[in-house]
């Protein structure tokens, strides 16, 4: 069929199927994949060359890896190296192995079962990113880890595909770390050519040259950056993802993203209808059971062993739920593998369209399963959703207290003693209830929320004693509280240094450390308990108060530089080390020995 007749028809089906979808609330993904069964060679057969709409309609997935590096400064990059190496490492091993012993168990060999178990733990980027992106949850903490997981998934199929021929029994060893050393040097020269030669480029074409150049040129950085990775093997999207993330922090990143988001969405479509034409429905009639049972049974395994990784990372209960159902689908990259592998004898053709085929019924379950979750998910918040914040009425306090736990209830009830009156915020209903039972006036209310502030009458106020636990939620209440009432003085806790430079950022000075003062209490006595005189052991414990606090000031003004940090730390040692020595405070002033 020639090309034009084919894209009216993409193009036809998905005008018509993807308004009706998205009015049953099913997502623009279910509808392309849909429509991929419809047209394909098992539905009207009207559109039989697969692989090769597949293989062109690949490059949606480029350019979405593309605009997604964008987003990601190098600086932030490097901020996700703990969940993309923690969650991403943990998901793919634990699946890949546990799903590799299934598959032994059912009979594959273990170099089929391998590939397998991996080629399962692999989910699709395209669909979850487009998911998330569709409802605005990329930025949520389940957003983000999903994207940290997908991205060590995309860097996980290199060594995979290397691996591909050492379990062929080819013997190709010497290859393999040929093509690793080839794939180093590709990706130095994405970066280094993004830097060295693209940006200066750009910049030229932006002041000499039209809009539709500069479209051009920002196709062919993205069409260049996957053609060097796949000249050698490698993953097209990776190199798109690393010319995004090389290009992030230039001042065209939103010139390229305007540019590139229309190819991208289109493209994107055409890979989804491309998956949906590729089902074996032949197979699935054949064998129904069979392919349905596996298809839920990877959806389940992939579901439990993130949700496990999620918690034990220390998600909560909502981002652990989401993004176990968000990953639980099988992936693109999935059939790059089994592609593979059947070419190296890895695996035998029967068995791998009977994995292909679970892994893109799992793709087509995954809309259904996502909707359906959200739905199950609200409905559970719904009912377990703590009861409406507190209104507060009477006269203003002089005092406003944000966080009543352990740290905030001392702080009241010396101000109690004292017989000044305070007007105490709690977050967590359960420690509302809780201190309640005892007497306690508090109010049930989010202290960052305007509204809250105005009603407890923060303008009124003498001072506002920020002593909230979570990090996050105690900056976004200095955040309101400075920009709203900014005459309003602010005592504020830190839980760390972290903590400490975020509300000195926001012009905080009263800071205290919750940790700090009884640390410096406990090793007083530990002096006194090894045998330094009283006056010694104060004037120890004072030095090195005054010490660490001057440090933290430099620490502060440097700690967006993480080698110039370590530096001052190491000369914050030796300055240590010195005054205590020209104090006279050790050894020298008869401080006792002791056995190493």
């Amino acid at each position: 069929m020639p090309i034009l007749e084919q894209t009216a028809i993409f193009l036809l089906t998905a005008v018509l199927l993807v308004p009706l979808f998205q009015r049953f609330k099913l997502g623009a993904v279910l509808s392309y994949l849909a429509a991929g069964v419809l047209v394909g060679p098992w539905g009207f057969g009207v559109v039989a060359e697969v692989e090769t709409t597949l293989h062109f309609a690949e490059f949606g997935v480029v350019l979405l890896l593309f605009l997604i590096g964008l987003e990601l400064e190098p600086a932030r990059l490097w901020a996700l190296r703990r969940p993309v190496f923690g969650s991403g490492g943990a998901q793919v091993g634990v699946t890949g192995l546990l799903l590799a012993g299934a598959g032994m168990a059912l009979g594959l060999s273990w170099q089929a079962a391998v590939i397998a178990g991996f080629a399962g733990a692999m989910s699709s980027t395209a669909l979850v990113l487009s998911a998330l992106a569709e409802k605005g949850q990329l930025g949520q903490p389940h957003g983000r880890e999903s994207f940290a997981v997908l991205l060590f998934q995309d860097l996980a199929v290199i060594p995979l595909l290397a691996l591909l021929p050492l379990l062929g029994g080819d013997g190709q060893a010497d290859a393999n770390w040929i093509s690793a050393a080839k794939g180093v040097a590709a990706i130095a020269i994405v970066i280094v050519g993004g830097r060295v030669v693209v940006h200066p480029l750009l910049k030229y074409i932006a002041t000499h040259g039209s809009h539709e150049v500069f479209t051009a040129a920002s196709l062919l950085v993205v069409i260049g950056a996957a053609a060097i990775m796949d000249r050698i093997g490698l993953s097209m999207a990776l190199g798109a993802f690393l010319a995004g993330v090389v290009l992030a922090d230039t001042e065209f990143t939103h010139e390229l993203k305007a540019d590139i988001e229309p190819f991208k969405g289109l493209l994107l479509g055409l890979f989804f209808m491309a998956v949906g034409m590729s089902a074996d429905i032949g197979l699935l009639r054949a064998q129904p059971l069979l392919v349905i049972g596996l298809a839920i049974g990877l959806i389940g395994i992939k579901a439990a062993i993130m949700y496990v990784i999620a918690r034990v990372r220390g998600a909560d209960n909502e981002t652990a739920q989401r993004s176990a159902v968000m990953l639980s689908e099988g992936g693109e990259f999935a059939f790059v593998l089994f592609a593979a592998a059947i070419t190296l004898g890895v695996l035998d053709r029967p068995t791998a369209q009977l994995l292909i085929l679970v892994v893109t019924i799992s793709m087509l379950l995954a809309p259904g399963v996502f909707a359906l979750h959200e739905n199950l998910l609200a409905r559970w918040l719904e009912r377990s959703a703590p009861p409406e914040y507190d209104s507060i009425d009477g006269p203003a306090s002089p005092v406003i207290i944000a966080g009543y736990g352990r740290y905030g209830q001392i702080v009241s009830r010396v101000l109690r003693m004292c017989g000044i009156h305070f007007t105490a915020l709690e977050a967590s209903y359960q420690q509302v209830d809780f201190v309640r039972r005892f007497g306690n006036k508090v109010y049930f209310g989010d202290a960052s929320r305007l509204e809250l502030l105005e009603a407890a009458k923060a303008g009124e106020a003498r001072l506002f004693v920020l002593a909230i636990d979570d990090i996050a939620a105690s900056v976004r209440t200095a955040q309101v509280v400075r920009r709203h009432f900014p005459q309003l003085p602010i005592l504020a806790r830190a839980r760390n240094r972290v903590h400490y430079f975020q509300l000195r950022k926001l012009g905080i000075t009263a800071i205290f450390r919750e940790t700090f003062p009884s640390s410096l209490e406990a090793a007083h006595r530990a002096l006194l308990q090894l045998g330094l005189g009283v006056a010694a052991a104060e004037r120890a414990i004072t030095l090195f108060k005054h010490h660490d606090e001057d440090q933290l000031r430099a620490q502060y003004a440097v700690h967006h530089d993480e080698a110039q940090m370590i530096q001052g730390a190491r000369d914050a040692a030796t300055q240590l080390k010195e005054l205590f020595e020209a104090d006279a405070i050790g050894p020298q002033a008869g401080f006792p020995q002791v056995d190493k």
